[in-house]
């Protein structure tokens, strides 16, 4: 993993009240761990804020920042990413864990070694993960899931991802077969 990895954290909703808290949307199984992660970053790494409170609601967390202490300062944060850097986040506890920036650049292959491409990059629209695959011999990235019937094995460690495809995956459907 290199040092330049950078991962999404949380997303900043809304303001709350009028002394500078704001919703805060956070991408973790343990929201309120987001306050042992240190300074948070915008996208481009330029602005870094400091959790001065937090505290737990519905669905999110409401939080204030250092320096942020009014509604007006609040509202211009509203629907700001929040990044940290890969290394900041906590080990994970087992071999089989990791997270889903660790699989971006790893090696795609078939179950017999033959080479499919790399990961480049895990993509939700909605109804669950994918892997987002960047072809070996170039072209057009294309999806799988990242379910255990497309993806049987995940080695971090060896720098690889097993997925299994259906033999028609890449075929086109016969056009006058869509029409009937």
């Amino acid at each position: 993993m290199t040092a330049a990895k950078r991962v999404r954290v949380a997303k900043i909703g809304a303001a709350h009240g009028l002394r500078g808290e704001v919703r805060l949307f956070v991408d973790a199984d343990d929201p309120l761990a987001v306050g042992k992660l240190g300074a948070l970053e915008d996208e481009s790494g330029a602005r870094q804020f400091r959790i001065a409170s937090l505290r737990a609601a519905k669905d999110h967390l409401l939080v204030r920042f250092d320096g942020v202490s009014d509604r007006t300062s609040a509202e211009r944060l509203t629907n700001m990413e929040l990044f940290v850097p890969r290394e900041r986040l906590p080990k994970q506890k087992d071999k089989d864990s990791f997270y889903q920036i660790d699989l971006v650049g790893l090696r795609v292959e078939k179950a017999d070694g033959a080479a499919l491409g790399t990961i480049a990059a895990v993509q939700n629209f909605g109804a669950g993960d994918l892997l987002e695959i960047a072809p070996e011999q170039g072209g057009h990235t294309f999806y799988i899931p990242f379910a255990d019937p497309f993806v049987p094995t995940v080695d971090i460690e060896g720098g690889r991802v097993v997925i299994e495809l259906p033999d028609d995956i890449f075929e086109m459907p016969d056009p006058a077969e869509l029409k009937e």
